[in-house]
């Protein structure tokens, strides 16, 4: 398993609209590409956003990394979208799980 955590700030006055177009696109796409496992999205109250992403493989990740449309995306994110943003990288996590189960 591969997992990436992505922080980012968005630059005061983006584009929301364009934003979330190019969101929706790069999950689509994210979505079909092989060793996909989930995605999910937070947002704090101060404005910061976070998202994980878990693949099959660090190859998975980085191929989708490497997508012609993602990294499109990626320059505009740069340009147009973020005012900063720091990317977590981990292969082979060590993972914990507890599920509380009232039976």
């Amino acid at each position: 398993m591969f997992i990436n955590v992505f922080i980012n700030r968005k630059r005061p006055g983006y584009d929301a609209a364009s934003y979330a177009a190019d969101s929706e696109r790069m999950m689509a796409l994210a979505q079909a590409q092989p060793g996909f496992v989930s995605y999910r999205r937070y947002s704090s109250g101060d404005g910061e956003d976070v998202s994980i992403s878990e693949w099959e493989s660090e190859d998975a990740a980085r191929a989708w990394g490497r997508h012609p449309e993602h990294l499109a995306a990626q320059g505009r994110g740069r340009s147009d979208y973020y005012q900063s943003y720091t990317t977590y990288n981990c292969a082979d996590p060590r993972i914990s799980h507890f599920d509380r189960s009232d039976t």
